[in-house]
């Protein structure tokens, strides 16, 4: 059995630390390569860099600052935001990122996916969903509905579906992330997690709206995820990673312990 992983999430807004509530009301709440590094020293086992204003403003990431991030941890570092093209994921790369998030171009052209992959590695593409909950329809059978740029543009396409086609094209990892529970801190979406875990073969991350230790058991069984992503409830300094992954331990989820 694989070990299940605790994942923090910095949500980077012109080189700041930025957190919202359902992508909307965000605010500064600190400097992001503090953060990575304090998480790191306290035994994260990966850390999300996501520069959220990248796509909607369409302009390429910071690299600066993915660039600094990546000077503080010796995890893997995960980043998206305005990846566009095999050229943004391999200037990634060489900034310091081991895995590169695609989302918002991946759904305007999905072949992003599949030549993203065969550039770096399925291994090190993550195919990011932002969703949302719908009534069910001909177009979003399933009752979940793609959402991009920021949250701010519905597709209409359904998120079970995209899940399926993102893992055909060859993305070798998911993030699902709520914009429903999204820093509400009331606990993840657990119906759309695990009906997505359900349907691909690769690892689903969980996002979106963790508040307790609690929710992270819950999602992590019931919901079937891989790993679970935090933001609020550490950025806020409510919880430790040590801590987190402590009370999972003691609960009998297999984590990768290094204290």
């Amino acid at each position: 059995m694989l070990s299940k992983r605790v994942i923090a999430c910095l949500d980077v807004r012109d080189g700041r630390l930025a957190k919202s509530v359902r992508f909307v009301d965000t605010r500064d709440i600190g400097d992001p390569v503090e953060k990575a590094r304090e998480y790191y020293l306290d035994g994260l086992d990966e850390l999300v860099f996501y520069d959220i204003t990248a796509s909607s403003d369409r302009r390429r990431i910071m690299l600066d600052v993915v660039e600094a991030v990546a000077a503080q941890v010796f995890i893997p570092l995960s980043v998206g935001g305005g990846v566009r093209s095999v050229a943004d994921a391999t200037d990634l790369r060489l900034a310091g990122a081991e895995k590169i998030n695609v989302n918002s171009a991946a759904v305007a052209r999905p072949a992003l996916i599949a030549e993203c992959a065969d550039a770096i590695g399925n291994q090190n593409v993550v195919l990011s969903m932002d969703v949302r909950s719908v009534e069910p329809s001909t177009t979003c059978p399933s009752g979940y509905e793609i959402v991009i740029n920021g949250g701010r543009r519905p597709m209409g396409i359904d998120a079970i579906a995209w899940a399926l086609e993102g893992e055909r094209l060859g993305a070798g990892e998911l993030v699902v992330n709520s914009i429903d529970a999204d820093g509400t801190r009331e606990g993840y979406a657990i119906d759309l997690t695990a009906r997505v875990a359900e349907a691909v073969r690769i690892p689903v991350i969980a996002s979106g709206g963790a508040g307790l230790p609690e929710h992270l058991y819950e999602v992590l069984t019931a919901g079937k995820a891989d790993a679970a992503l935090v933001a609020s409830m550490v950025h806020y300094g409510d919880y430790r990673i040590s801590g987190l992954k402590s009370y999972l331990h003691e609960r009998g989820l297999k984590m990768r312990m290094s204290w």
